[in-house]
């Protein structure tokens, strides 16, 4: 079965065929679905579905781009705090990280940063992998997950865009690398490099869904349904089977979200 490390059904795109849609997961072979926060009211939105249905988990977090309700919020690390801990099926804090693509104010950056960093404390205090997101912060992102896997942090570098040698150093710390539909585009070239370089053992597979449809689906709205066009993507780059591919990311993304059943 396919493991999908990062979506977002909880997300306004889906309101039309939503349940219609996350009820043929498992006859499409998609085993096991993490549904990702990125705001606190969306993170509990995701709880909602990882609790109606067997296969989904939910992680809570903040992505950088919507720090406002964490700010707004007098608790809002308190808020995250309890849904992780009140509710099983709550596997990862994420997604988080930094987004210097869309945000060039400076002092903004640096509020980014500070909620980064409450937000890894969290997942540390609480024996949680995190959910990275990385945009125009390459270098950045890297020197903070160095450290903060010297204290232990686990987690995967979500729709990874940097070059194959900083995935290789992430590997090296003991992360898992997010591979989506980008590995489909002509203009993908990086990605395609990752993938066939680092270990397949820290491959995880992912949609992004609603975003970031592969090819030939490009510019759609992407769902989980799409991943073997990413597994057989890797499977041809690496040239081993696609049974392979998907064998080893669904164990992979076991190992990181579910030690428990793995």
């Amino acid at each position: 079965m396919i493991f999908e490390s990062h979506a977002h059904y909880e997300d306004r795109k889906f309101d039309s065929d939503r349940v219609e849609l996350l009820s043929m997961m498992k006859k499409k072979n998609i085993g096991t679905i993490i549904n990702v926060g990125t705001t606190l009211e969306l993170s509990r939105a995701g709880m909602d579905l990882a609790r109606e249905y067997d296969f989904i988990y939910a992680a809570v977090g903040v992505h950088p781009s919507d720090i406002a309700c964490l700010e707004e919020a007098s608790d809002g690390l308190d808020q995250l705090k309890s849904m992780a801990e009140g509710e099983k099926k709550v596997v990862a804090i994420g997604e988080i990280g930094l987004d210097f693509y869309w945000e060039k104010d400076e002092a903004v950056r640096e509020r980014q940063r500070f909620w980064y960093n409450e937000q890894l404390k969290l997942a540390r205090e609480l024996d949680l992998p995190v959910i990275i997101h990385s945009r125009d912060a390459n270098e950045e992102t890297y020197n903070i997950m160095k450290e903060a896997a010297t204290l232990g942090t686990r987690g995967v570098i979500h729709c990874y865009s940097g070059s194959p040698e900083m995935a290789e150093q992430y590997v090296k710390l003991g992360y898992y690398i997010g591979i989506g539909g980008v590995v489909t585009f002509k203009n993908g070239k990086k990605l395609k490099e990752t993938a066939k370089r680092i270990p397949l053992e820290n491959i995880l597979v992912e949609t992004d869904a609603p975003y970031m449809a592969p090819e030939p689906f490009r510019g759609e709205r992407n769902d989980s349904t799409f991943l073997p066009y990413v597994i057989k993507q890797i499977a041809e780059l690496r040239e081993i089977t696609v049974d392979e591919v998907m064998a080893v990311t669904e164990e992979n993304g076991r190992r990181l979200f579910l030690p428990s059943q793995h």
